[in-house]
């Protein structure tokens, strides 16, 4: 009886014990933010932050081995502990010991001090040198890329509707630069570091927090965006988000089958659709078209978001009928609903989502098929994105391509549609979700600046960018207590290219970018010579990296360099002709191959732009047309994709502008 009185005594108390663990929160154990790992590199000569979390009240010792300084940090009643410890010049490797006590100890080895900089924006800065289309030359590239004293941290995907404390970090944290990692980094953040590395032979830090396809607004924190009061009403949406993603999709699904309701009953093709999907339907005034494409490569759709139908007619072989079928059409962008002989076989959402659906046996006959597909496109580029092998038909031994003739129907443009319903759950494109989990989470790590590539996907309404786009700039510098440096890059030329002047929502979005070097300590990239009309990821990300890492030696680094290509300043009307004037001439004013000026249109009361002669006169430009009588504006490279040949002396382009504000 006494033994068994004692064996229940010892299995209560057992029971007691493992309840106090799992019950014991994380805040009790010592750990450091995701962002501090072996290979970091700290900001040289500052006093660089370092933050965790640890049992509550606990006092946190951090010892570094180049001045075997110890500091010291108390947990507060959420376990949160933060301290600044006092670097060196550019050196290392390093050790950081951080303990609480002998079994609570973390050891950061191989810790190098020098220059760290952030890399932020959408897929161009998320472009990896091994990846998303690969960059020019990215096999040599990978072979050469041995600089150990080059480092890389990649912040993993995320969303959050509130700030986070900590980053999701991809892998195992900082990675020494050398050919087995440099294929998985951002291509323009690589480059910008290698040329940094090479001229000021000093360790290189690169945080690399990019996310594709996304807006401004998103990057930006609350408190900034509660200025504008274009967000009033979408902040508040973000406010009711639940943390409970499950939750957010039952709404959003609610949410997209009564927008899908309201666009079916506004589309006439649609309520009538066995006109466009079965076999049978007449196409003969339809558009031809070569896919995979986007169908702002198209004369008259340069700038065209909305509704639009896809058809191509294929035959099917006898020994495919009674199979089923696989049906790829690689990316598309954004929405499609796709049909085979006229009925729906799958919808997908997501431009970089491929769409590979199944085609029942029972519906594949021998001969003549009809493969249709209904895209909305919600903004930016539309159509098929991906590759020539990406579309096919066929079973799991044979396959029939695709790729080459469609026939194309515009049904009608994105302003008459109703706004798509956003997906909380898994959206990067609410404001803040992207501050919260990337940006926030990185506050206050030391750093001397950021470079930044995004603006392609606020083409939506490229007139809020010149808003947008500098409050987000002082958004970050406020978080961060420092008006550190922020160099962006300028819009890349993309789609097919324009020979006639012409309104574009992306030459807004490069004037907006233009004018935010109004704002201090920042500089831009001009990248309009080194796009690729047909691909929206420009492999050419090595000038990219060099055009950026130019502004922060000169600027940051306080190297006597040229940084810039010619930038608009001023105009004067001289009678029939108009005269600009520019900054960063260098040695003088050219073009290319010194030819003859392009791309200069000017416009008088009328505000109808015509194209302009164009002649340089000195430091100057002088712009005249003859079907312009009274000139009252000028326009340099206005397109999507513009003609345009002007350079200054060291061959850096000029940057496109307007003199106008219409």
């Amino acid at each position: 009886m006494l033994h068994t009185i004692r064996k229940m005594k010892k299995k209560h108390i057992y029971l007691i014990f493992l309840l106090a663990c799992l019950t014991c929160p994380l805040s009790g154990q010592l750990s450091l933010s995701s962002i501090f790992t072996d290979n970091m590199v700290l900001q040289q000569q500052m006093n660089a932050p370092i933050w965790g979390k640890a049992t509550p009240n606990k006092t946190v010792k951090i010892t570094t081995s180049w001045d075997n300084r110890t500091y010291e940090a108390t947990a507060d009643a959420q376990g949160k502990w933060k301290t600044e410890l006092v670097t060196p010049g550019a050196g290392g490797p390093y050790q950081v010991t951080v303990s609480t006590d002998r079994k609570n100890s973390i050891q950061l080895k191989n810790v190098l001090i020098g220059e760290v900089w952030i890399c932020s924006g959408q897929s161009n800065m998320e472009m990896q040198v091994d990846g998303l289309g690969q960059v020019y030359n990215y096999e040599q590239e990978k072979a050469t890329a041995n600089y150990p004293q080059i480092r890389f941290l990649t912040v993993d995907h995320n969303i959050s509707p509130v700030p986070l404390d900590d980053a999701e970090i991809v892998g195992k944290g900082w990675l020494v630069c050398s050919p087995e990692t440099v294929g998985t980094f951002s291509a323009v953040g690589y480059f910008f570091g290698r040329d940094l590395y090479q001229n000021l032979n000093v360790p290189i830090g690169l945080i690399n927090t990019s996310f594709g396809g996304t807006v401004a607004e998103a990057w930006t924190s609350e408190e900034s965006l509660e200025m504008l009061p274009y967000f009033s009403e979408s902040l508040a949406g973000v406010k009711k988000m639940s943390l409970d993603k499950e939750a957010q999709q039952k709404v959003y699904q609610q949410q997209i089958l009564a927008w899908n309701e309201r666009l079916n009953g506004m589309d006439p093709d649609l309520a009538d659709y066995t006109r466009l999907a079965p076999l049978s339907a007449e196409d003969s005034s339809w558009r031809d078209i070569q896919l995979p494409a986007m169908i702002e490569m198209y004369d008259g759709l340069e700038a065209f978001d909305g509704l639009f139908w896809c058809r191509k007619e294929i035959d099917i072989p006898a020994s495919w009928a009674g199979k089923e079928l696989i049906l790829n059409l690689g990316s598309v962008d954004d929405i499609d609903f796709t049909y085979f002989n006229g009925q729906e076989i799958g919808t997908t959402a997501g431009w970089n989502v491929n769409r590979n659906y199944i085609i029942p046996g029972d519906m594949v006959k021998a001969g003549k098929a009809v493969i249709t597909v209904r895209v909305i496109d919600t903004g930016g580029s539309g159509g098929f994105g991906g590759s020539a092998e990406d579309m096919y038909i066929g079973t799991h031994t044979s396959k029939i391509s695709l790729a080459g003739d469609w026939k194309l129907k515009i049904s009608f443009p994105l302003h008459e549609i109703p706004p798509v319903p956003q997906n909380p759950a898994d959206n990067p494109n609410f404001p803040t979700v992207l501050y919260n989990a990337m940006i926030h989470p990185l506050v206050p790590y030391g750093m001397r600046g950021a470079i930044w590539y995004q603006g392609e996907s606020n083409d939506y309404n490229p007139r809020l960018y010149y808003d947008i786009f500098p409050l987000m700039i002082n958004d970050w510098r406020s978080k961060w207590n420092n008006n550190f440096p922020f160099y962006f890059v300028q819009l890349a030329n993309f789609t097919r290219l324009q020979t006639e002047p012409v309104e574009s929502s992306w030459a807004l979005i490069r004037d907006a970018q233009l004018n935010a070097l109004h704002l201090e300590n920042t500089g831009m990239a001009v990248s309009i010579d080194i796009g690729d009309a047909e691909d929206i990821h420009p492999r050419n990300k090595q000038g990219v990296g060099l055009r950026l890492a130019l502004n922060a030696r000169a600027n940051t680094y306080g190297e006597n360099i040229r940084y810039s290509g010619p930038i608009y300043n001023d105009y004067k009307i001289e009678g029939n002709k108009i005269r600009i004037s520019f900054i960063h001439t260098a040695e003088g004013l050219t073009t290319r191959e010194h030819q003859p000026l392009q791309g200069f249109t000017v416009a008088g009361p009328d505000r109808v732009f015509h194209w302009a002669e164009a002649t340089i006169d000195g430091d100057e430009i002088v712009v005249s047309s003859p079907e312009v009588r009274f000139p009252m504006a000028v326009r340099y490279a206005w397109a999507h994709n513009p003609i345009g040949n002007l350079y200054n002396e060291r061959g850096l382009p000029a940057s496109p502008f307007r003199t106008d504000s219409w």
